[in-house]
């Protein structure tokens, strides 16, 4: 009796939807196009993956960052090394932030990053040092090999382009700080980064940092596989 009164139950949610009974709003739609500054919500994570196959729609949800804000270049498909095809990729130069080098990362990498910087590094940065970021350090985003640079085992997130490894960050007043160096402050610059990792479990699927392993004790690895997984 219950199993039946769920489905029905669904049935008339369906019907609902379609008919524009019950308005969702966008952001909590898993087929609704995605916009960066919309708020993030458990099913942003869901519409980001779903972006993987989806070149039109990740580069469209980046459009909707205003031009003058995110510079970017789409790239064709291509093969950079005969085991690491990169495909829906863009190289990333500037967004909000400098970086200290442009880097190729899958389009929904690139638009984990933008929303991740719009609606938690920078509000993290303006309420605990007072200060924006205005440049964000990496020691790249593709890599063709394994995990750990093992001869043996599953392919890195970096052997296509799906993780940034993030160093440290540069403010506007001047001020520097690295994970390697400040991870353990007991003041602002140790409270930013561990706000800084904290926010990024929101759009991305595993973000990996000195608190993980020996491996990640200098960076952030910002990655797109799992869900939330916030170490």
């Amino acid at each position: 009796m219950r199993s039946t009164l769920f489905i029905l139950g669904l049935i008339a949610l369906g019907v609902a939807l379609q008919k524009g009974i019950i308005d969702i709003p966008r952001h909590w739609t898993p087929w609704a196009p995605l916009y960066v500054d919309d708020p993030i919500t458990p099913v942003t994570q869901l519409k980001l993956k779903r972006l993987n196959d989806d070149r039109a729609a990740c580069l469209a949800a980046l459009d909707t960052v205003p031009e003058d804000e995110l510079r970017y270049t789409p790239l064709a498909d291509y093969t950079p090394t005969a085991s690491c095809p990169l495909t829906n990729v863009v190289r990333m130069q500037s967004s909000s932030v400098r970086f200290n080098q442009s880097f190729v990362a899958s389009c929904p990498l690139a638009l984990a990053w933008v929303m991740y910087e719009r609606h938690a590094l920078q509000p993290a940065a303006q309420a605990i040092m007072g200060s924006r970021v205005v440049q964000v350090n990496h020691v790249g985003s593709f890599a063709c090999r394994n995990v750990y640079g093992r001869d043996t085992g599953r392919r890195s997130e970096h052997a296509t382009a799906d993780a940034l490894d993030v160093v440290g960050f540069q403010f506007e007043d001047g001020r520097q700080i690295s994970l390697i160096n400040d991870w353990d402050d007991a003041g602002n610059a140790g409270k930013f980064l561990r706000a800084a990792r904290d926010g990024a479990c929101d759009t991305f699927g595993n973000v990996l940092g000195p608190e993980y392993n020996a491996a990640h004790a200098d960076h952030f690895h910002l990655g797109m596989r799992g869900f939330r997984l916030c170490r």
